[in-house]
C-alpha cells in the first residue's frame, strides 16, 4: 500500500476515534467521571496554560501527546463497551469518505480547526500586546 493512503486511513481513524469519544460524552449512559476525565484531557491538551512549556524541546510537546494517550485510554476503559462500540460504529460511518455526512463532518471539523487557530492567534497577539506594555512600563518606571 502507498505511504499517502496508509497516512490517510490513519488519520481516518484517529478521526473516528475522536468522533466517537465525542458520542460517548454525549451518551447518557456513560459515567459522569469518565466525561470530566475527557473533559480535562481536552481542556488540558486546548489550553495555552500548560504544566510544561511547549518552547522546550522535545519535552514540551511529549508531555500533551502522554497526557493525551493516557487520558483517553483511562477514559475508553471506563466507557461501558456497548456504548462505545455502537459510538465507535456511528464514527466509521459519518467518516467514511463515501458519505455526504461524513464530508460535512470534515468540513466541520475543517472549521472548527480555523476558529481554534484564529483564537491561538488572538491569544498571542493579546500576550505580546500586554508583555510589550509590561516592558514599556518597566522602561519607563527605570528612566524616573
Amino acid at each position: 500500500m502507498e505511504p499517502i493512503k496508509i497516512i490517510t486511513q490513519q488519520g481516518r481513524s484517529l478521526w473516528a476515534e475522536i468522533y466517537a469519544l465525542y458520542l460517548a460524552c454525549r451518551d447518557p449512559r456513560t459515567p459522569w467521571y469518565a466525561k470530566l476525565l475527557l473533559a480535562g484531557v481536552v481542556a488540558l491538551v486546548v489550553s495555552p496554560i500548560d504544566p510544561i512549556p511547549d518552547f522546550i524541546p522535545v519535552i514540551g510537546v511529549l508531555d500533551d501527546i502522554v497526557i493525551a494517550r493516557l487520558g483517553t485510554a483511562l477514559a475508553i476503559r471506563m466507557i461501558p463497551k456497548e456504548v462505545m462500540a455502537e459510538c465507535r460504529e456511528k464514527a466509521r460511518s459519518a467518516v467514511e469518505p463515501s458519505s455526504s455526512k461524513g464530508s460535512r463532518w470534515r468540513s466541520a471539523c475543517l472549521i472548527a480547526a480555523i476558529v481554534v487557530a484564529i483564537g491561538c492567534f488572538i491569544t498571542a497577539l493579546v500576550g505580546l500586546l500586554v508583555l510589550s506594555l509590561v516592558i514599556l512600563l518597566i522602561v519607563k518606571l527605570a528612566d524616573n
